[in-house]
């Protein structure tokens, strides 16, 4: 099946963001996995939501293709704490992570639930 695109919430330089609600991880999310395009690796930030009874882990997946030299050195997994666990992931390599056509593929450990937010860092601005 084809993974799921979750879309940027951008932060605005100078500005401010409201906390997003993010996408719900649920069965689809776990089974198919993410896709975020039109990607920026070093401008992105994950915000992971754990509310499953257990510790569950969250993957980004190495890239594939030319771009990604640095793919060789894996997957990023991280642990998300029970019940409430947040965790905050990146920004991200592109050399390591970027998948042809500009995309960042993100895996969840079965059992997952809560929710994923993709939050694009401005550039600085005046």
């Amino acid at each position: 099946m084809a993974r799921t695109a979750v879309s940027y919430s951008p932060l605005v330089a100078n500005g401010h963001l409201t906390s997003p609600a993010g996408t719900t991880i649920d069965s689809t999310l776990v089974t198919n996995g993410v896709v975020i395009n039109g990607v920026d690796p070093e401008r992105t930030v994950l915000r992971v939501n754990n509310t499953a009874t257990g510790a569950k882990n969250v993957t980004v997946k190495a890239g594939a293709g030319r771009q990604s030299w640095m793919s060789g050195s894996g997957d990023y997994v991280q642990a998300v704490g029970a019940n409430t666990g947040s965790e905050f992931l990146g920004p991200f390599t592109s050399a390591r992570f970027q998948q042809k056509g500009s995309a960042v593929f993100v895996d969840f450990e079965s059992g997952f639930l809560g929710t994923i937010t993709v939050i694009k860092l401005p550039k600085a601005g005046l």
